[in-house]
């Protein structure tokens, strides 16, 4: 074998795939060891690869599903061989170069030199003109191309050789990874502004250049118990380039959607809206954590940019900070922040690591939505707030799972304690730290639903915004409120920019139904709910939206088969008993009501309005939106924007309720909305 070579080493399902690279490499005038016919093994074949192996160039080993269910193999023993080479050489000659070519993102089955090294990817094994130059490259001793869109290489600090990535899964809050988090943010900014590592050949966008959505981060520390670690790390990443103007970052709620998904990057980048996406993994071992990323050209599912980071858990914090210096000195221009804006951050300003690892684990718990994960998240902030007392985003954290806790699973004095402990908690965040966008936010959301102070919530989520410009759901808490005070139509464009970023929120989309159904927008109404039970088809609600929706239309067969498409429970109880108000039998609706009224009035005062509303009834309607305020129902928020309450927006009684809630008359809302 020449001394000049390329040795090709493969597993026989993966030949076809192997030859393509052969065939692509030998006409460009390389020499390459592929002799399918000399694989049959014994001495001679043995002695055969050991001297191919010992004088060969470069060794390109093929990875695939192939080589990973395979457990011996011939070219298993071609990887050790080529390792124990690796072994002789000096650490910066390049000698492996492996590629794999399917979507095998990690494996754990390959040796672990493999794993050091940068890894390409060649669909199928097809070659393009830049990998052909890479190699040629390499074996003439000079450096790979680095603007290559199959082999790019990822940069480090000072005079250190660059820490080249592995390929890894995706997955997806935990511990001092955020240096590194801020490291990976800037690299793939760059990539975005700088147009570094942009492909060679034309392809198809599925969504504009400047987007992405980073996909959970696998957890390959063996202990499911982590999963919060790489989860809050993937989410930290989100954050750190959400900051970044002009780069569409999709939400978290969207992108974790894709956890363990089998579909391909152009599917994942259409749903989602996005030109890349960056995936990777997280193992935390002991005092070390490695986190390993690519950037992905969803449109073709080719590699941009890749690295791995080795770093010592207890200094990830510093190390962020100083990989984040050295790339953004590139991009100073870049990094302006918008006016009144201000960087914000999820750690502790002490660096406590334990109190940002509690932080990340009531994160965890906190999007779970159970009363028992609320409860541990509220444990887990607290704990937070102890280890470190200055953290101003878990007292914010803190206030708003109080706050929750006490609207979805309290009543009563028990609710008002709860919402005591998030005043206190709300009050502290300000003080630690007025420039956190979080804390407004909290502080929006306890005025909201414990004071029901309509405008002072306004102003905080208006605040947490300027503050945090890309934040989707200080969009969505704000298109809320201005709703709540008669501003729909400005409710509206928030909400489709908060869904810009989370396209797969079900719950946003209907909500966006319910605005739209306020302005008898009846036919978006009905495609934004329809999306959104696309999206969660058994979620509680929504076919009542749909419900809701028929009765406008004046379509009472449409109105009842929603309903009756309601998952049982509290919900589908109210879309039956609406639907059957406009089906023509007065004895069957009144049944429905009073069943309705027997079973519900405790919590459902204001649906109780709605549906003598509908009746027509104008005295039972404003009885039972008295009966709404004096027990605080929330229904009362959506008294601006309710098609059936709005039946006497024209009564004076109507605006004497509104002033006595507090909220702006009919009036007021043409007069200065």
């Amino acid at each position: 074998m020449p001394s000049g070579a390329v040795f090709l080493s493969y597993a026989s399902g993966d030949a076809a795939a192997a030859e393509r690279i052969c065939t692509s490499l030998r006409a460009a005038g390389i020499e390459v060891w592929f002799d399918r016919s000399e694989l049959r093994g014994g001495d001679a074949w043995d002695q055969s690869i050991r001297k191919q192996i010992k004088g060969c160039a470069l060794f390109v080993p093929v990875i695939s599903r192939n080589s990973h269910d395979r457990d011996e193999g011939y070219f298993r023993l071609e990887w050790k061989l080529a390792v124990d080479r690796c072994h002789l050489m000096a650490a910066d000659k390049a000698f492996l170069l492996p590629v794999v070519i399917d979507d095998t993102r990690d494996d754990e089955r390959v040796p672990e030199r493999f794993r050091e090294v940068q890894w390409t990817r060649l669909p199928n094994g097809v070659t393009p003109a830049e990998f052909v130059e890479r190699v040629r490259a390499l074996l003439s001793g000079g450096p790979a191309t680095a603007a290559s869109s199959v082999s790019p290489v990822a940069g480090s600090l000072g005079d250190t050789p660059p820490a080249l990535g592995r390929r890894e899964a995706r997955k997806w809050k935990p511990n001092a990874v955020r240096l590194v988090l801020g490291a990976v943010a800037v690299a793939a900014v760059a990539y975005f502004v700088l147009g570094r590592f942009a492909p060679s050949r034309p392809v198809t966008r599925t969504g504009p250049p400047n987007s992405i959505a980073v996909l959970p981060l696998a957890n390959l520390s063996g202990d499911p118990g982590q999963q919060y670690f790489s989860d809050g790390l993937s989410e930290d990443l989100i954050t750190a380039l959400s900051q970044f103007p002009g780069l569409k970052v999709i939400g978290h709620s969207s992108s974790f959607k894709f956890r363990d998904s089998k579909e391909d990057s152009g599917s994942i980048g259409t749903k989602l809206g996005v030109a890349h996406l960056l995936e990777g993994s997280v193992r935390r071992a002991g005092d070390v954590v490695r986190v390993s990323t690519e950037l992905i050209d969803a449109s073709d599912g080719s590699t941009q940019w890749s690295a791995r980071y080795d770093r010592p858990y207890k200094d990830l914090f510093a190390l962020q900070d100083d990989i984040t210096r050295a790339v953004a000195a590139a991009l100073k221009a870049k990094l302006l922040l918008p006016e009144n804006a201000t960087a914000q951050s999820d750690r502790p300003p002490s660096g406590n690591l334990e109190a940002y690892n509690s932080l990340l684990q009531g994160k965890f718990y906190d999007s779970r939505d159970t009363q028992a994960d609320q409860r541990k998240a509220i444990e887990n902030y607290t704990a937070a707030t102890q280890l470190d007392p200055r953290y101003a985003l878990a007292w914010s954290f803190l206030s708003d799972a109080l706050i929750g806790l006490g609207e979805q699973w309290l009543d009563g004095a028990a609710a008002q304690k709860a919402y005591a402990q998030a005043r206190a908690a709300s009050a502290e965040a300000l003080s630690l730290d007025p420039g956190l966008a979080a804390a407004h936010s909290a502080r929006g959301y306890l005025l909201r639903v414990a004071d029901f102070d309509w405008l002072g919530a306004e102003a905080e989520y208006r605040r947490a915004l300027e503050l945090a410009p890309s934040v989707a759901s200080t969009k969505f808490s704000l298109a809320n409120q201005l709703a709540t005070v008669g501003q729909v139509e400005r409710a509206i464009e928030l909400t489709r920019e908060a869904l810009a970023t989370e396209p797969l929120k079900s719950g946003w989309h209907e909500w966006l139904a319910v605005d739209l159904l306020g302005l008898n927008r009846l036919d978006e109404a009905e495609a934004a709910v329809r999306k959104a039970i696309e999206l969660q088809p058994h979620a509680e609600g929504y076919y009542q939206t749909l419900t809701m929706i028929a009765i406008q239309r004046g379509d009472p067969r449409a109105a009842l088969a929603a309903a009756q498409q309601e998952p049982p429970g509290d919900w589908q109880d109210i879309a039956l008993t609406m639907a059957r108000q406009i089906g023509g039998d007065s004895k069957v609706a009144d049944a429905a009501l009073k069943n309705l009224i027997d079973k519900h009035a405790a919590i459902a005062a204001y649906q109780v309005a709605e549906v003598y509303a509908i009746r027509n009834d104008e005295d039972k309607t404003f009885e039972w939106l008295e009966r709404t305020w004096s027990i605080r129902d929330p229904g009362v928020t959506g008294l601006l924007n309710d098609p059936f309450i709005l039946r006497y927006k024209g009564k004076p009684r109507f605006s004497a309720f509104c002033r006595k809630v507090g909220l702006p008359t009919p009036a007021e809302v043409e007069t200065h909305g």
